[in-house]
């Protein structure tokens, strides 16, 4: 190379790291918009969880071929990307494959588990693609998927595909360029690698320099597609692949479907039940009961939505969804994100901004949607990363509830009873006994 191609790499990896920062520092501020929640008890139990089940994929093994092909997918990109470190050097050093005199003998070997593991991911990634839009599979075929989110889905995997390909055809041509002993290729006998030796008998007719345009469009492809790639992650339902270990970490440890209580109602009712407990000075009252906006769920539930990768499997789960019910905790989630870059776009253009006409509750999010959930925690159970629609859902109703005073005529007797006989049912606290003496 000579001095203008690491320029022009330099310059691109420059501005796609500034790019990737300036939106991953966009994310966080919005995650930061939500309400102080302190999660800090058992690091080991949280530690052995995100291992578990962020890095080990335990709950995608409960259909093991999907978590076959997802691995393959997520540790063969993760692994074959080892890489780019030597093409960041080549690219900024005007080098090729810098890194070969270093380790002459164990090269090959890694180069062909690269190979090896590019192959799969490329063959895992077909797979996922006829799944999505070949196969009927009733998660993938849900309305809110139409539009962006599916072409999201099939954009990322065709990526995957792309970048693969160039890695085998640049790897294929470089290694002719050897055996033809061809300018500096010469200087480093790799020999022939396992997968792309097979994209010989296609390039072998090629001419030298057909063989170097081959190999340099598909260096520079390669890498151009990686920065490009890192940059549209933070747009993506994709970036499950970075907030997947947080969010496991800093995912709730007690039991399940256990709800939180709001403190300041329970002061409320226990000031009714003993009047002599409660302040003498006037109290400040809360603020708002449950959530209405993005700004009032806690960070850990904004992260959630961004952590949400639309996989289906929560509300393939919901029994309400399925019995036909308009609630789906995946669009619980996807409204949720929605909401929350919109008002992050809105800070953007202008810092002291205060709100608009819009919310999550009801602009986004429907009272029918958030009455159907039976808060079974199904969809809590069984999200791979430690989702949490239900608490979402259950802040948004008791907004509904408690602010509105939008309830069901059952719940609303409900409440009544508990309210004037500290039991759900009609009858007199003095008259709960009554049942015994007729026995």
């Amino acid at each position: 190379m000579g001095w203008l191609e690491p320029l022009v790499f330099a310059l691109l990896s420059l501005i796609a790291l500034v790019l990737f920062s300036k939106k991953v520092s966009a994310i966080r501020r919005n995650i930061l918009l939500g309400r102080k929640e302190k999660i800090d008890d058992q690091p080991a139990k949280r530690f052995k969880n995100m291992l578990l089940l962020a890095f080990g994929q335990k709950k995608m093994f409960n259909n093991p071929l999907v978590a076959i092909l997802h691995g393959f997918v997520y540790v063969g990109f993760v692994i074959i990307n080892i890489e780019i470190i030597e093409i960041i050097i080549d690219g900024l050093s005007g080098e090729h494959r810098i890194l070969y005199p270093l380790i002459p003998s164990l090269y090959p070997y890694l180069i062909n588990c690269f190979e090896i593991l590019a192959l799969l991911v490329l063959v895992a990634c077909v797979i996922f693609l006829i799944r999505r839009n070949v196969l009927y599979i009733k998660r993938f075929k849900s309305k809110e998927l139409d539009g962006w989110p599916r072409t999201d889905a099939n954009l990322i995997l065709v990526t995957e595909i792309v970048l693969m390909g160039l890695f085998l055809l640049m790897n294929a041509s470089d290694t002719l360029l050897q055996q033809r002993a061809v300018g500096h290729y010469a200087d480093h006998p790799t020999g022939n690698f396992l997968i792309s030796s097979w994209l010989h008998g296609i390039l072998g007719s090629f001419s030298d320099q057909s063989l170097l345009i081959t190999e340099r469009t598909s260096w520079w492809l390669h890498i151009v597609g990686i920065l490009a790639f890192l940059n549209y992650l933070p747009y993506s339902k994709h970036l499950h692949i970075v907030l997947a270990f947080p969010n496991t970490y800093y995912s709730k440890l007690q039991p399940a479907g256990k709800m939180d209580n709001m403190p300041s109602i329970q002061q409320e009712v226990l000031y009714a039940m003993q009047p002599e407990l409660a302040p003498t000075d006037a109290a400040p009252a809360p603020l708002r009961f449950g959530a209405r906006d993005v700004m009032d769920l806690s960070w850990k539930n904004l992260m959630d939505a961004y952590s949400c990768t639309e996989c289906g499997r929560c509300s393939a789960a919901c029994p309400a969804r399925q019995t036909g019910k308009l609630l789906s905790p995946r669009k619980i989630m996807m409204d949720t994100r929605d909401r929350l870059e919109e008002v992050g776009c809105q800070l953007d253009k202008k810092s002291d901004w205060n709100g608009d006409e819009k919310s999550l509750l009801h602009t986004y999010i429907s009272t029918e949607e958030l009455m159907a959930c039976t808060t079974c925690n199904a969809c809590v159970e069984a999200c791979p990363v430690s989702i949490n629609p239900l608490d979402i859902i259950l802040q948004l109703r008791r907004n509904l509830v408690m602010e509105e005073s939008r309830t069901p005529a059952e719940w609303a007797a409900l409440f009544s009873n508990v309210e004037n006989n500290f039991a759900p049912w009609k009858f007199s606290p003095d008259d709960r006994d009554e049942w015994t003496r007729s026995v």
